[in-house]
């Protein structure tokens, strides 16, 4: 059997290659598709084991439908990612992982997980399917169309929070999903800015959509969306569907969501960070410790609201 050696002995060559698979699979970025947990969590049915369990599965399945588009993605994008400063360490980029490989591992990911959403319900399955059929032309199609490419991926959230709620049989709140929405446009709109700062001269030659863009645009984008977010979600914690099905005392949470805000704007200016929205929440502590307790104190709002 063909080995490679690595720095702890030697490794067998398939399970290089299926380190190689799970790496370019990006499960850091897993943490996107928690917004699936948003339609159980304000409708009070998060302790109910059969609907937690359907949940964590609609998770699962997202999880694979993202990776498999990653993988997708790395392959349309292989040229470009080599000239990029950080992308080039990627397993395809790298040339590690060959791109037939990658297109296999990306195939039978998404049949599993579109096969196991109809499974769940045949509208949830047909949202999977709408969300990947979305990425797929975002990849190859959307991502090249100024302003739509943000909009695309701000969409994509949307689906997901959708799915969530679908799996269960429960409505999401138009308020939630224009929260959801705004969110998503704001951590494009920093995302693009980074890329943007990160690459300078050489942004179009990575990425010819940051051609489009200039730090200014994104600038004045980001401030309209940043005061747009917060507005939504505090209507949304003071509508009236909200104070009669959720709670009537989830506007407590709002003055976590504008440390958070502020927070993330603070490391997309001063610390130059936004390329990697789940690598800031997990590597900033005040920004993990404040989505830690807007989650605690959400919990124990609707925990009282409901007990």
């Amino acid at each position: 059997m063909e080995i490679r050696r690595k720095r702890h002995g030697l490794i067998p060559y398939h399970t290089t290659i299926m380190m190689l698979i799970l790496e370019a699979m990006r499960p850091r970025q897993w943490i996107k598709n928690f917004i699936i947990f948003a339609g159980i969590l304000f409708s009070n049915r998060f302790f109910q084991l059969h609907d937690l369990l359907i949940v964590c599965g609609a998770f699962i399945i997202f999880c694979a439908l993202s990776s498999a588009e990653y993988l997708i993605n790395d392959v349309a994008d292989f040229e470009e990612d080599k000239r990029h400063n950080l992308k080039r360490m990627r397993p395809i980029a790298s040339g590690k992982l060959s791109c037939p490989t990658a297109i296999v591992a990306a195939v039978i990911l998404a049949f599993l997980s579109l096969f196991a959403a109809f499974c769940i319900g045949v509208w949830f399955g047909v949202t999977a399917l709408g969300y990947f059929i979305l990425i797929l032309a975002y990849s190859f199609v959307l991502k090249h169309v100024v302003i739509i490419d943000v909009l695309v991926i701000a969409f994509g959230f949307v689906l997901r929070a959708v799915a969530g709620g679908l799996a269960i049989g429960v409505a999401i709140s138009p308020w939630l999903l224009i929260c959801t929405i705004l969110l998503a446009l704001f951590l494009g709109l920093s995302k693009r800015r980074h890329e943007l700062v990160l690459l300078v001269d050489d942004a179009r030659h990575h990425r010819p959509i940051l051609e489009e863009y200039s730090t200014y645009l994104l600038d004045q984008m980001i401030a309209v969306v940043t005061s747009s977010t917060l507005m939504a979600y505090v209507l949304y914690t003071l509508s009236p569907r909200t104070q009669k099905e959720v709670s009537d005392k989830l506007y407590l949470t709002v003055p976590f969501v504008l440390y958070g805000i502020f927070r993330y704007l603070w490391l997309v200016h001063h610390k130059d960070e936004g390329g990697s929205p789940e690598k800031s929440l997990i590597s900033d502590k005040p920004l993990l410790i404040d989505v830690v307790l807007w989650a605690l104190c959400g919990g124990l709002i609707l925990w009282y609201s409901h007990r």
